[in-house]
């Protein structure tokens, strides 16, 4: 059984370069989620287990309904490339992404990999363990698969479902850690 004091602990958020994470209500974060300077994130996001969102050299922004899950990194280039997230986005576990857009209800599947100047357009899926390379634009309710990632075919139907539901159902899961809310 684990002590009281582990149940207590907050997720690690911290200033630097004198910019402090900014996020609206409703939002859950994992205990070891670590998220740090310049972000903006609108209402009921999600960043889980192990996650990093880290705004030190350059901007990241997240809409409302937005979900980061476990050990996924979010992060920018240096004077270069900041991070627009849209809401109703699903970042799948160990995801990179890194100073690109990934506009409105966009699903990023495991262990996939975003570079700078990559668009990911609405309602576009890239596939679990893709390398989207820097500049590609992902059209609008496309999948996109392989690496280097390549369009495979239309989100239709089941896919498009499956973009809502997941996005949908992170607020759930957070609210099974209900003593942790951070408002």
């Amino acid at each position: 059984m684990f002590q009281k004091e582990y149940e207590d602990n907050m997720a690690i958020i911290k200033s630097v370069r004198g910019l402090t994470p900014q996020n609206g209500s409703g939002c859950w974060f994992a205990e070891n989620a670590v998220i740090v300077g310049d972000v903006t994130m609108g209402a009921n996001c999600t960043i889980w287990f192990s996650a990093v969102v880290r705004g030190d050299v350059n901007s990241i922004t997240i809409g409302d309904n937005s979900n980061i899950q476990d050990n996924a990194t979010i992060h920018g280039t240096y004077e270069k490339a900041a991070t627009v997230i849209g809401s109703n986005v699903s970042i799948g576990h160990n995801a990179v992404i890194h100073g690109c857009t990934l506009e409105d209800e966009v699903l990023v599947g495991m262990g996939a990999i975003i570079m700078d100047g990559a668009i990911i357009k609405q309602g576009a899926i890239v596939a679990a363990g893709s390398v989207v390379l820097e500049g590609t634009v992902v059209e609008a309710n496309t999948i996109y698969g392989g690496i280097p990632a390549k369009l495979i075919k239309r989100v239709e139907g089941k896919n498009r479902e499956m973009i809502t539901r997941i996005a949908g159902n992170y607020p759930k899961y957070a609210s099974w850690f209900q003593e942790n809310n951070v408002s």
